[in-house]
Order: C-alpha cells, then sequence, then structure tokens
C-alpha cells in the first residue's frame, strides 16, 4: 500500500508475464479496492448536472459482453466500460416501460429460459453469469420441441444431429473475451493424420481394456473363492475431460525432447515405459508394441504422476512438439455442458440431458479430422482430450486400490470393476453428477464356476 490509502495492483498472466500496473484506492470503510477518483471537471456543478460516472473497474472481474471481440494471443483482451444508465426523467403521465429486448436468434436466450436463468440458475464463472450461455442450450431445445409438438423422440433426434454445428457455436461463444486466440486449422503433422480414410494416426493413447492378471489365475485355479464384483460407471466422461493442458497454438518440433509443464503437445519416447505392478492398470494401457511410442500430452503427465507417487520412472523424452498451453481453454465450455447436464438431470428432462451429451461427445470425435466439423481442425486437442478421459479412470482406480479395493478390470473412459470387502459408496459418492460413481452392474467370478453349479 503506497501514501496510505493507495494500493497498486499489478496484474500478471502465468505465460506472458506482466500485463498492467493499477493504482487503486483503498476504501476502508466498506473494505473494498475502487479506482482512483476522476479528475475534477472544470465547471461546477450544480443540482440540474448529473455527476460524471465511476469509470469501470478493471479489478472487478466482470467479463466483456458475448458479443465482444475475442482478444489475440498478446495478451487478456481491454476490459469494457460498464454500459450507463438513462438519465432521462420520467414525464408526467408517461407509460412506464422495460428494457429493450434483444434481437431474435435461434441460439440466443429469450422468453421463459432468460426468466429461468435470471433467478440465477446457472451460477457465476470469472464474473459472468452461466444463464447466457445456458440459454443457448435451453432456447433450441425449447424451439425443437415446440416444432414437434412436444414430441421427445422426434426432438431428441433433430437435437442430436444439431450437436455439432450447435456445440461449435456454443464453445466460440465462450471464448468471447478470452485470454488467447487458438489457432483453429494449425498445420498438418504426418504423424497426427490418418494413415487411411477409417484408419488411425500414430498417436498411441491410453485406452483401456485390463484386467487384473493374478486375480484372474487365482480363481481360474480355485485358490480363491468366488468374489463379488461391483461394475463402476463414470458419469459423463468426456465432458469432466475438457479439464485438461491443451496446446494454444500450432506444435513447433523440439528435436532435443524433454517436457516443460506450461507446454503441451505430443512427446516421443524411445520404448514402452516399464510398468511393475499387476494389480493396477498400465497407466497408458496394454498395447505391447516395441520400439518408439508417440504419447500425447495428458498421458506424459500421468506418466510423471507415476513418478512423482514412486510407481515408475520418469518419461524419457527425446523429441517433442508442442506449444504454450492453457488448462483453461474449454474450461467454461466444460462449466456450461456441465450445469446443462446437471439441470436436466435435476428437472428429468432427458431431452436436454441427451442433446447436451451429444455436443460434448461430437465435440470431442469431430475436432480431429472429421468431415462434419469444418470449424476446428485440432487432431491433437482430440486425443489429449481423450487420453485425459483414460487418465481420470485411472486415478479412480488408484483411488480404489489405495482404499483397499481390489481392482478387478478397467473398460474404456467410464468403466471400474471393483470387489473387496470395503464398502465401494464409502471411497466415492454416488450419485450421476460427474464428480460421483453410479452402480452399472454387478457380477460374481468366475462366470464358469457360477454355471458349473
Amino acid at each position: 500500500m503506497d501514501d496510505g490509502d493507495h494500493v497498486r495492483l499489478t496484474i500478471t498472466e502465468r505465460d506472458l508475464g506482466t500485463q498492467a500496473v493499477i493504482t487503486l484506492t483503498a476504501d476502508l470503510t466498506h473494505a473494498r479496492l475502487t479506482d482512483p477518483p476522476p479528475a475534477p471537471a472544470p465547471e461546477v456543478l450544480t443540482d440540474a448536472t448529473p455527476a460524471p460516472e465511476a469509470p469501470h473497474n478493471p479489478s472487478t472481474g466482470l467479463q466483456n459482453p458475448p458479443h465482444t471481440p475475442s482478444s489475440t494471443s498478446d495478451g487478456p483482451a481491454a476490459p469494457t466500460p460498464k454500459p450507463k444508465p438513462s438519465t432521462t426523467p420520467q414525464t408526467a403521465g408517461a407509460a412506464t416501460t422495460g428494457p429493450v429486448p434483444a434481437p431474435a436468434h435461434p441460439l440466443r436466450p429469450g422468453g421463459a429460459a432468460a426468466a429461468r436463468t435470471a433467478a440465477g440458475e446457472g451460477g457465476e464463472y470469472a464474473g459472468r453469469d452461466l444463464g447466457y450461455f445456458l440459454d443457448m442450450i435451453s432456447t433450441v431445445v425449447d424451439q425443437t420441441l415446440q416444432e414437434h409438438g412436444g414430441d421427445t423422440e422426434a426432438a431428441i433426434t433433430v437435437l442430436e444431429n444439431k450437436a455439432i454445428p450447435n456445440g461449435m457455436a456454443l464453445f466460440e461463444a465462450t471464448r468471447v473475451g478470452a485470454n488467447y486466440e487458438h489457432t483453429v486449422y494449425p498445420e498438418r503433422l504426418e504423424f497426427l493424420s490418418k494413415k487411411t480414410r477409417n484408419g488411425a494416426d500414430d498417436i498411441w493413447e491410453g485406452r483401456h481394456k485390463w484386467d487384473n492378471a493374478p486375480l484372474m489365475a487365482a480363481l481360474k485355479a480355485g485358490t480363491l473363492d468366488p468374489v463379488d464384483v461391483d461394475v463402476l460407471d463414470t458419469n459423463a466422461a468426456y465432458c469432466s475431460a475438457l479439464k485438461t493442458h491443451l496446446p494454444i497454438g500450432a506444435l513447433v518440433h523440439d528435436p532435443n525432447g524433454g517436457f516443460d509443464p506450461k507446454r503441451s503437445g505430443v512427446y516421443l519416447l524411445p520404448k514402452r515405459p516399464a510398468w511393475d505392478h499387476p494389480h493396477l492398470p498400465d497407466p497408458i494401457g496394454n498395447r505391447r508394441e516395441t520400439g518408439p511410442v508417440l504419447l500425447d500430452d495428458a498421458t506424459v503427465r500421468l506418466l510423471i504422476r507415476c513418478h512423482k507417487l514412486g510407481l515408475a520412472g520418469a518419461p524419457h523424452i527425446i523429441e517433442a512438439w508442442t506449444s504454450g498451453a492453457s488448462e483453461s481453454l474449454l474450461e467454461k465450455f466444460r462449466r456450461v455442458l456441465t450445469a446443462a447436464r446437471e439441470h436436466a438431470i435435476t428437472r428429468g428432462d432427458q431431452v436436454t440431458e441427451k442433446y447436451v451429451k451429444a455436443i460434448y461427445a461430437k465435440f470431442v470425435s469431430t475436432i480431429g479430422e472429421s468431415t462434419f466439423n469444418r470449424d476446428l481442425r485440432r487432431p491433437d486437442w482430440m486425443h489429449i482430450i481423450r487420453s485425459q478421459a483414460f487418465a481420470n479412470l485411472w486415478y479412480k482406480a488408484k483411488r480404489a486400490h489405495d482404499h483397499g479395493l481390489t481392482i478387478v478390470s478397467l473398460r474404456g473412459t467410464d468403466e471400474l470393476h471393483i470387489t473387496g470387502d470395503t464398502p465401494w459408496r464409502t471411497v466415492f459418492t454416488e450419485g450421476r453428477l460427474t464428480s460421483q460413481m453410479k452402480l452399472k452392474n454387478q457380477y460374481t467370478l468366475p462366470l464358469n464356476r457360477k454355471a458349473a453349479h
């Protein structure tokens, strides 16, 4: 604090350093920081002269309105001044009018949807109520249901077909006012290109199709009594995986390799990392090819975490293709979809729930080399998001193991098969929210012994 009642506020961006230094006045009576008072006007204010409006305070955290152009990668967007309210007095006998409605648009909020979010249903993120973005979803749902006379099945079919363009429109809306302008169509790298029309590229994802071999062997040999298995299901795995470190710009080759936590991309390892824990799933899946492997950022960060936990050696990265990274590129998009999904579940609104699921699932599946999405071509993002979903399931398996449960198998991005005396509901919270797990199925092993009796 300077001069007793002034504070110097330095705004620093993690990757770009100091962006601005602002001197603020300490309002000690109300325990708040305000802008310095404006310079006095040369004329004397009278009762008929309105007082000057205080300038917009950049320290309040308010974001630019949805129609504000996004910033560039050079730094954060400049704050937009707060709209000045009308000071025109009401004349005697004049009719009182409400705010002027926004122009009609199929992806803009309006009507009953706007009234719902005006009550604060959406919560806030970065100083902006999520209601605007939630209304982009609810307005389309309401219009589609109306167009099909309330036929939910027909509405779901239409909404799922609209999920790609509408999802991209929602994503772009959540990027307005962001600190970074991400690259939409970077130069295509050979190892990120499919070798055939229906084939795959060269990136090795940590896809799970793992079984606990020692447990299965003991059950088959009869040295272990039959066990009851609970199949737990992860909710909205790809939606949660949108929170991951993504490269902002085009990937740049570094022939020296190594890992920088402030960057993200693709890494070349000379061979598959060793994994010596048969009761825990291998963090990079169960592929067994020999030779060098190309891993994406989410998988490499999982390997580094395993190293810090003392489970494996540090990944040896001999080459890297990376860009400056941010974990928040899709964060607002994720929060909007998560909130919309939770509201739909609370209201028993299956139409909105399935529409939201189609948005995040098709977003992930079409941002690679799909011909259905022309707005974004980032196969590196696709691999990182999918691998983050696999990594998230691995973390859940590790948590179950640490609490005394036995991991039976792992499948894909969402299935965790467990057994043991510890009630799984004491390890995970049961429910349908993204932070919870739900019981999907139960069975007994070995299956052949049960059938024989």
